[in-house]
């Protein structure tokens, strides 16, 4: 928790010193997270999100730790040009499982990193993660299919 804290905090001092670039990144978060519940409704997409924060090395899991809190905006847990990003592409939602393809990394399209996650759920009706493939590292400037 303290390391949270901490980069909440550096956060915090960041937007206080650019306040207009914090304030249309917040509303580019506030876009991104009323078009997902419009599609897909907020308890698919905060349960999606859930099982990402529980990937071990995955790097944006340090922001998506308390996603089931229903008291936290949606927004809180998406980064669109902040880096480091974490967008959400697109969410393929079955009752029993689920494919969300997700963009992290850097704040460059060609530069961020693509996974894509098959979910399903477990015996307690819990999604979890099943698999795991990179579509495209933006680092090497190649992009593979896995």
């Amino acid at each position: 928790m303290a390391r949270h804290a901490e980069q909440l905090i550096e956060e915090m001092v960041e937007n206080d010193r650019n306040p207009v670039a914090a304030y249309l990144e917040n509303l580019r978060n506030r876009s991104a997270a009323a078009r997902l519940i419009r599609h897909y409704g907020e308890p698919v997409v905060r349960e999606i999100l859930a099982a990402l924060a529980e990937v071990p090395d995955f790097p944006p899991s340090n922001l998506l730790w308390n996603a089931c809190h229903w008291d936290v905006p949606l927004q809180c847990f998406l980064r669109t040009r902040l880096e480091p990003v974490f967008r959400v592409l697109r969410i393929d939602d079955r009752r029993m499982e689920a494919i969300v393809t997700v963009e992290h990394g850097q704040a460059s399209r060609r530069a961020a990193t693509q996974e894509a996650f098959a979910l399903r759920r477990d015996w307690r009706g819990y999604l979890v993660v099943e698999d795991r493939a990179l579509i495209g590292r933006g680092d090497s400037g190649k992009s593979w299919r896995a």
